[in-house]
């Protein structure tokens, strides 16, 4: 109780003392807080950059095997690539000594054989000669042949002219000029002369040039000839003088006399020109899918009409929608077999090799 009445008596100086605490503590509280904030956000820096460090030593780590393991992976693929190219140079220039070693071989036992060559000249030269011979013996008969034919003709010609001349034949009483006085034998001509048979008028050939007039022409009436008529107009008669008054050319006269005809507009046209120049009219309207077929719109004449598919709608190789979906999609559902498409012919093996053999120097080829 005692205690109790000393503490009721302190209690004014209590009151005054927990006042003045509280207002310390009040004025406190903003600088407490911001030191608390300043203490709180340098521990968490330092955590934070403690556990970065953790994470870059960590990153180094991985980072430091991840490309070792690359590094170890692409030396490994050079090592084996350098050695598949080692090879395969090799094995070139084993197969370019084999191959110089059977072409060689080839060659001397098949293309350039000596002895083989040497029978061969030697049948050439035989026939050759052979052909030489036979050409001459053809070149020979061609010259006989040609020879006789030049007697015969000359020996044709001298009888002509013998049978042309022949009133030069000596006579009993005077001698001709082939059969002369003053030489020991007549000439052969004179023998020419005995042997031949006068020439008559029918044997002698028509002379060449002849221009025939328009009596000779056969066919002068039918006026169907472009040279039927003289073009050319005749030279004036020498030492006459042009007859007087209004006279024209014969040849013009002829000519507009025995004219050609000239059909008229009915007899040059066809009966049937009307029915043609329809069907031709047609036929340009078929080239052109123009059609004849009646149009009735607010009739039931198409309702009979059957219903013609259209290519892509009727096979199995149907149009792709447009505006639905993207035109290289694939649509396995659709598809007319399971299997993809194969080619015909393998690929080239060189193609199968781009970009993954190397040359000597190590470039990609």
């Amino acid at each position: 109780m005692a205690t109790l009445e000393r503490l009721r008596g302190r209690l004014a100086e209590l009151k005054v003392h927990y006042f003045l605490e509280s207002r310390d503590a009040e004025d406190n509280r903003l600088k407490e807080y911001k030191a608390a904030v300043i203490l709180q956000s340098a521990f968490r820096g330092w955590r934070v950059r403690a556990y970065l460090r953790y994470l870059h030593r960590m990153m180094t780590v991985i980072q430091k095997w991840w490309r070792g393991y690359l590094a170890r992976k692409y030396f490994r693929s050079k090592v084996k690539t350098a050695h598949f190219i080692m090879k395969m140079n090799f094995y070139n220039e084993m197969a370019v000594r084999i191959q110089k070693r059977w072409r060689g071989y080839y060659v001397r036992k098949y293309v350039h054989n000596y002895y083989a060559l040497k029978k061969y000249l030697q049948a050439v030269s035989i026939k050759g000669s052979i052909v030489r011979k036979e050409l001459g013996e053809y070149a020979e008969m061609m010259a006989n042949e040609k020879m006789k034919k030049e007697l015969e003709l000359e020996e044709r010609r001298k009888n002509y002219l013998a049978r042309k001349t022949h009133y030069l034949l000596s006579t009993e009483q005077v001698a001709g000029i082939y059969n002369s006085p003053f030489k020991q034998c007549p000439d052969e001509m004179e023998f020419r002369l005995q042997r031949a048979r006068p020439l008559s008028h029918k044997d002698r050939p028509p002379k060449k040039g002849y221009n025939y007039g328009i009596s000779d022409c056969s066919d002068w009436l039918d006026c169907r000839l472009r040279f039927a008529f003289p073009t050319l107009k005749p030279l004036p008669p020498i030492g006459k003088k042009k007859v007087q008054g209004p006279f024209r050319d014969t040849a013009e006269v002829l000519q507009q006399r025995y004219k050609p005809l000239e059909a008229t507009l009915r007899v040059a046209t066809s009966i049937s020109s009307v029915e043609e120049a329809r069907k031709e009219l047609q036929s340009k309207e078929w080239s052109k899918v123009i059609h004849n077929d009646m149009f009735a719109p607010f009739s039931s004449y198409h309702t009979n009409e059957p219903y013609k598919p259209m290519i892509h709608t009727s096979t199995d190789y149907n149009g792709a929608s447009y505006g639905m979906q993207q035109f290289r999609d694939e649509q396995e559902e659709q598809w007319v077999s399971n299997k993809d498409f194969k080619t015909v012919f393998t690929p080239i093996p060189v193609f199968d090799k781009f970009g993954q053999t190397y040359s000597k120097a190590g470039n990609i080829v």
